[in-house]
């Protein structure tokens, strides 16, 4: 007997995994349910089926985006590594999607933040802010331990050092080495940030 639940959960993932791929690369934009139709091989009212709209489509791609960051950071704060080890590990976050030519999700999106309707930005917001406070934790956890110093505060810290992964992600994406291109530009700031560096 065929599972329909279980097949069109399948679908809807294979959906949402066209789409993320698509606005990591393009934006959000730069793609649209044809797009979505070709690429999976059904029609778009299959699509309207599963997200009415193309901010329901891409509201439910933010949290799951944001879901499996949120797994990765648990598992980096798992790993029991030193807290320089591990904010090295969320920078790997943003350098690794550069293997598929494909920026965070949240910072494309964050780049078209203006034309996104209301509760897709709610979602970017989120995003944001979870991360925020997950490396503000981490950071604290550095000047607890005298790895670095956090000015004027963590969360600040925080901020800027998302921008700054952000950005370098961005800078990097057009060079023939993505990959090296962000580590050239990460590891010296990282570095330069330890104490009696």
């Amino acid at each position: 007997m065929v599972d329909i639940d279980s097949m069109e959960k399948k679908t809807a993932e294979q959906i949402l995994d066209v789409a993320q791929e698509m606005v990591r690369r393009q934006g959000y934009s730069a793609f649209s349910y044809a797009d979505i139709s070709k690429r999976v091989g059904i029609r778009k009212a299959s699509i309207h089926y599963h997200f009415p709209s193309k901010a329901d489509l891409v509201k439910h791609l933010v949290q799951r985006y944001r879901e499996m960051l949120g797994r990765a950071c648990d598992r980096i704060a798992r790993s029991n590594a030193p807290a320089n080890e591990q904010l090295l590990e969320f920078a790997h976050l943003y350098r690794d999607g550069l293997k598929q030519d494909q920026a965070c999700l949240c910072t494309m999106l964050g780049a078209d933040y203006v034309v996104l309707p209301e509760p897709v930005q709610e979602e970017v917001r989120q995003f944001f802010h979870q991360m925020e406070q997950w490396l503000a934790a981490l950071l604290q956890r550095g000047c607890d331990d005298q790895l670095w110093h956090c000015n004027p505060s963590a969360k600040q810290e925080a901020k800027g050092l998302i921008a700054m992964l952000q950005g370098a992600q961005l800078l990097a994406r057009p060079e023939a080495d993505s990959f090296a291109a962000f580590e050239q530009i990460i590891y010296p700031l990282l570095r330069a940030k330890a104490v009696g560096a």
